[in-house]
């Protein structure tokens, strides 16, 4: 098979390439970028563990080809902080509420949560278990998680309102 040229910008830095058709995204990400972040779990798409952003959306990197984000814009956990290093809400709330328990969950939920917190930005608790619930976690029943993504709503909210006065 014969390699293909692909650009991508991933966490706002343009990267082109030449990659084998079958190469997955997630591995893309790992080994070719240095973004270890996103974590390979049961490669089938059903952990969560390896959620990036796909132009906006909330994807399985296990599940796509390199070669299908060609031309696209991906953002991995480690382009959700602010430039400057500054925890987003989303992480900041992890952290302050334990949501990270071992950690290798982590950065699925919280690429997800911010996917979802974006699109609702006032969610109500089985809202934020619906939206959870295509991640998975071994190490906890979810509750630091669950109040870690309202937490992160409220600090989004809060801030809003800031801005707005």
């Amino acid at each position: 098979m014969t390699d293909i040229d692909i650009a991508v910008r991933i966490n706002g830095e343009l990267h082109r390439d030449r990659v084998p058709p079958r190469l997955i995204l997630a591995d893309y990400l790992r080994t070719r970028c240095g973004l270890t972040g996103t974590h390979l779990g049961c490669e089938h798409g059903v952990c969560g563990a390896c959620t990036v952003l796909l132009d906006g959306v909330a994807v399985r990197a296990c599940l796509i080809f390199a070669v299908q984000a060609d031309e696209s814009e991906i953002t991995t956990v480690e382009g959700i902080a602010s430039p400057d290093g500054e925890l987003s809400p989303v992480q900041a709330a992890f952290r302050e509420h334990h949501g990270l328990q071992c950690g290798f969950c982590t950065p699925g939920f919280i690429v997800s949560a911010t996917a979802f917190l974006r699109d609702n930005p006032d969610p109500t608790e089985p809202e934020i278990r619906e939206a959870i619930s295509g991640n998975l976690c071994r190490c906890t029943g979810y509750q630091g998680i669950v109040k870690a993504v309202a937490a992160a709503a409220d600090s989004i909210k809060q801030t809003s309102l800031e801005g707005s006065a």
